[in-house]
């Protein structure tokens, strides 16, 4: 089992190629606004390395959002003219969801504790999510602004640990003792393996056609007019 896996959601364009749940390769760039002129040739160097006896992957696994317009439009969109070309399925993988599995492998004590990743959105408005140490979802994704006291439901009873290119503008706000903060968590492709090669024992694919990506501008976060 060979997946071509692409993550281009944020700032960061990455590429791995996984056969039998291991890497074997795996390139990734973090200088950002270099996807169009990246992304294919680390996919040409990914290729290089199928086995000799191996002309095409078994189907190439693409990261869905939420994320950045240009960056999921350009990976999206690459994806499926593999799938196309090679005639193999497509997998998409969450973005957060992604994020959230490599903030838990970096946990070691995880009793009690929920993890959210957190996409920027300008402004103080962030995309996240809630899961369980398991990947289980305790709160769907929604867009929030973050407000001093927004997540104590989750706070009071539980850790929480905020991770993602949106975190940072959150910790002056984020004050609760149970609120953890950790850096460098972002969405990469070498991640992505875990999702992509379930998924495609399970036979979960995506419709090349069809497929669009949870693009951020698709929710618009607005604040509640005052009654007159």
């Amino acid at each position: 089992m060979i997946i071509l896996n692409i993550e281009t959601s944020t700032h960061i364009c990455s590429v791995s190629l996984s056969k039998d749940g291991k890497n074997i390769f795996s390139k990734s760039d973090a200088q950002g606004q270099n996807h169009a002129s990246l992304l294919n040739l680390f996919i040409e160097e990914a290729l290089q390395h199928l086995p000799e006896s191996i002309k095409k992957p078994d189907a190439v696994a693409v990261s869905s959002g939420p994320g950045s317009y240009t960056g999921l439009r350009i990976g999206v969109s690459t994806a499926k003219g593999l799938c196309y070309g090679f005639g193999i399925p497509l997998i998409s993988v969450n973005t957060l969801e992604l994020m959230a599995y490599a903030a838990i492998q970096n946990i070691e004590n995880k009793d009690n504790t929920f993890f959210c990743p957190m996409i920027d959105a300008r402004r103080m408005e962030v995309y996240n999510g809630f899961y369980d140490e398991k990947l289980n979802v305790v709160r769907e994704i929604k867009p929030d602004i973050i407000t001093e006291g927004i997540y104590n439901e989750y706070l009071n009873s539980n850790n929480v640990v905020f991770f993602g290119n949106g975190m940072e503008k959150c910790r002056e706000l984020l004050t609760h003792p149970h609120a953890v903060f950790i850096s460098d968590i972002n969405p990469l492709s070498d991640n992505m393996l875990y999702f992509s090669e379930r998924a495609f024992l399970n036979g979960n694919t995506e419709d090349v056609a069809y497929f669009e990506p949870f693009y951020l501008k698709e929710f618009q976060v607005t604040t509640p007019k005052k009654k007159v």
